[in-house]
């Protein structure tokens, strides 16, 4: 959010600088030059902070507006005098503040009528006043349609986050399908085949009923991984150097985790995991994977890498090609974040998963991917 807020803050900067330049340039003969440049900078500060403080900057504006017109600091018509009006209204108006709007708008109404009336002559001060008028009236439908607009870009958000929760919870029953048709198969097999053996070679029963506890205990430790990995935000350094090493690979650790938001560390466990994840299924035998992760230098430009290489092995236990729904994962998580994902074979045999996260722009985290990463992390079973 710091990016766009900063953006905002520019944009509203240069409006003011811009108006007040106008303005200044114009200034008619009337009070002292620095009474007149000093109601011009209240003014071009009320726009600068309108949106951080709209009923404060409305009020400013008024009584700016209404003390030129009454203590005659200028007799011709000043731009930011009047746009100023304009600009806060259309600022409440967007902000949902259309009461406040509506006082604003019949206090500026009358500062318009009153200022057309002192000064313009005859029937001009008629039309003056009309076109004044009709300018909050344009004002106002501005403020409306960028509050719509607003309003379609949130609720394109809340769509975004809730089909990325959708497809989390369609991999996370995969994953749980996969760990219990496997692991209880396996046990149910052989706590058959122990019963069979019982009276005919008890070695082999002791042998496979440490086979089914081994692999009872397997599928509880991974049930207590996914289960653990559900809660995003809890991911930390440490969860990550735990999960390499319970899979038997290599970690190479660059830079610190301090300042790293723990929701992009939930994004690099998750990442390095499904990697992981696919190494085993798909090298088989032989193969080895190293984890390189490095944390990059703290500050607005920090990106978190991550490498996972693996040399590559007999190919998978049951010699089927991949589905794809691995890097796919992979490749929606890390676009989720604002980041790049490349994975591709390497010539010496073997595949590498790089993946990069922006760290610095996520104190706040983007408009895009905050709704979408915060509901991930409250998805349940």
């Amino acid at each position: 959010m710091y990016g766009l807020a900063r953006l905002v803050w520019t944009r509203d900067a240069a409006l003011a600088a811009v108006l007040a330049g106008v303005s200044l340039t114009a200034l008619p003969d009337g009070r002292p030059r620095w009474v007149q440049v000093a109601l011009l900078v209240v003014l071009a500060a009320a726009l600068l902070w309108r949106r951080r403080r709209p009923l404060a900057a409305a009020a400013v504006v008024l009584g700016a507006a209404w003390l030129g017109l009454l203590g005659t600091v200028w007799r011709e018509h000043l731009p930011l005098g009047h746009l100023a009006v304009e600009v806060v209204v259309c600022t409440l108006v967007q902000a949902g503040r259309r009461a406040a709007a509506a006082v604003v708008s019949a206090a500026g109404a009358g500062f318009f009528v009153a200022w057309a009336i002192r000064w313009y002559p005859g029937i001009d001060a008629y039309w003056g006043s009309a076109g004044f008028c009709l300018s909050l009236a344009v004002a106002w439908l501005l403020g409306e349609y960028l509050r719509a607009r607003q309003a379609r870009a949130a609720a394109e958000r809340r769509a975004l986050a809730a089909t990325a929760a959708a497809g989390e919870r369609a991999r996370i029953a995969r994953e749980l399908h996969d760990v219990l048709a496997h692991s209880v198969g396996v046990m149910v097999v052989n706590a058959e085949g122990a019963r069979l053996m019982r009276h005919v070679d008890p070695a082999v029963v002791d042998r496979t009923l440490e086979l089914i506890s081994t692999t009872g205990r397997g599928a509880l430790e991974e049930l207590r991984r996914l289960l653990a990995a559900l809660d995003e935000h809890a991911s930390t350094a440490a969860d990550l150097e735990d999960l390499v090493r319970r899979n038997g690979a290599g970690l190479h650790v660059t830079g610190t985790a301090d300042g790293v938001p723990p929701e992009i560390l939930a994004q690099a466990y998750r990442i390095v995991q499904e990697a992981l994840t696919n190494v085993v299924k798909h090298a088989g035998a032989g193969a080895r994977a190293d984890v390189r992760v490095g944390f990059g230098t703290p500050g607005r430009r920090r990106t978190l890498r991550i490498e996972v290489l693996d040399a590559g092995g007999t190919g998978g236990a049951a010699g089927l090609p991949s589905s794809g729904r691995g890097l796919a994962g992979m490749r929606e998580r890390v676009a989720l974040a604002g980041g790049t994902l490349t994975a591709e074979p390497v010539e010496a045999g073997g595949f590498r998963v790089v993946a990069t996260l922006p760290v610095g722009s996520t104190a706040g985290s983007q408009p895009r991917t905050a709704g979408a990463q915060a509901a991930i992390g409250r998805i349940g079973l």
